[in-house]
């Protein structure tokens, strides 16, 4: 019989195709599946039944209303956002005096301090924030909430140069009009939250104290995925290599 669609598409929106299935128990009186085996959902029916893959070679369908099942967690993935670094420093004029205008240092110029900027951003994340990073306060109960479940930033060096970057763990991949919601809270993260105290902190160097921001009002600032990136080095004339 078939099912109301509204019933059909909460259930095609909450198991979608290739989702795993453990089988707890099957109510099939002659030749059920043996409780236990996993399987892959390929679809669902216009009755409401999962037509499954199962691992042992069987086709029979699942009836959520009578079986009993688990979905297997998927093993998250990592997604890496990067986004340019603004690192600066205060000189000393002739007298020892420290000038009032920051200097900014060129991107490949402070690679040497890598370990130290990184050590910086460790040391600033609180412990609340241990499982789940900074999506502790993303706050809107929506898909990017379900997918995403945690993001950190962190730096990693790209072609020569030294980059920021929020290194997310997901899900499932997210959409073009979610990943533009996740950039957005990352972005407000970077010049709002985590990144407004931690670009006020010096960072001590053997050369010096230097500050960093995630964030740039600088209009070439913006936030890539490693496609996007490698696309914007390629338009500039540069090959990004795979890191």
């Amino acid at each position: 019989m078939r099912q109301h669609p509204k019933w059909l598409e909460f259930l095609r929106e909450q198991y979608p195709p290739g989702t795993r299935i453990r089988l707890a128990q099957m109510n099939d009186p002659y030749s059920p599946v043996p409780p236990g085996t996993e399987g892959t959902l390929e679809y669902i029916d216009d009755a409401g039944q999962f037509q499954i893959n199962w691992d042992n070679g069987r086709t029979l369908a699942l009836i959520p209303s009578e079986d009993h099942f688990s979905v297997i967690p998927r093993p998250l993935q990592t997604l890496k956002l990067y986004m340019p670094l603004t690192v600066t420093t205060y000189e000393r004029d002739e007298y020892g005096d420290m000038d009032n205008d920051p200097v900014e240092l060129d991107s490949r110029t402070v690679l040497p301090y890598e370990d130290h900027i990184l050590a910086a951003i460790l040391k600033e994340r609180a412990p609340e924030e241990a499982e789940r990073g900074l999506m502790k306060y993303y706050g809107a109960d929506d898909a990017v909430n379900d997918k995403v479940r945690s993001y950190v930033f962190t730096v990693e060096r790209v072609q020569g140069q030294l980059m920021g970057v929020a290194e997310c763990r997901i899900k499932s991949e997210l959409t073009a009009e979610e990943l533009e919601r996740l950039k957005g809270n990352i972005s407000g993260q970077a010049s709002d939250g985590f990144g407004e105290g931690f670009e006020q902190r010096p960072i001590k160097t053997p050369d010096g104290e230097i500050y960093v921001s995630l964030w740039s009002s600088e209009k070439g600032w913006n936030i890539m995925t490693q496609d996007e990136l490698e696309q914007s080095q390629q338009m500039g004339g540069m090959r990004l290599d795979q890191q």
